[in-house]
């Protein structure tokens, strides 16, 4: 008896990895298909990020030459440099809290400022552009009186 349950068990053995190997054939394939769609589904994707990269240079090309009007009524457009801050605070000699009460800002603001940690707003950089067009004696007299 203990040969027939042998020969069954090896039979139901090779019958169960003949149906396994169909059934992972099958997943096999469809696996395949699935990455292939990936991929060009990502091919697809990147396509647009460039084409969306190039769109929006064009546009931000195109919109100063359209926003000259206004930027004409708002004055001239304002450039910040940390270390030319610096270096004009040391040709005047003043401390960052003597300059920042030139500007109008505290003194922690211009120690930030010139180590590139935060960057002036809009109005800060007009005071900064006032200041910078002053000498030492402009300065001394803002300064003390």
């Amino acid at each position: 008896m203990p040969n027939i349950a042998s020969i069954l068990k090896s039979e139901i053995s090779r019958v169960a990895r003949k149906e396994v190997r169909t059934e992972i054939e099958t997943l096999r394939k469809a696996s395949a298909l699935h990455r292939a769609s990936i991929a060009a589904l990502r091919r697809q994707v990147e396509k647009l990020e460039k084409e969306l990269r190039r769109a929006t240079k064009t546009v931000a090309r195109a919109a100063p030459a359209g926003d000259a009007d206004e930027a004409a009524e708002s004055g001239p457009h304002r450039r910040f440099s940390a270390s030319r801050l610096a270096a004009h605070r040391g040709k005047l000699g003043l401390s960052a809290a003597a300059y920042g009460k030139l500007v109008g800002v505290t003194g922690q603001t211009i120690y930030k400022w010139e180590q590139g940690k935060a960057r002036p707003r809009k109005a800060q950089l007009e005071g900064l552009a006032a200041v910078r067009g002053l000498g030492r004696r402009e300065v001394a007299e803002q300064l003390n009186g």
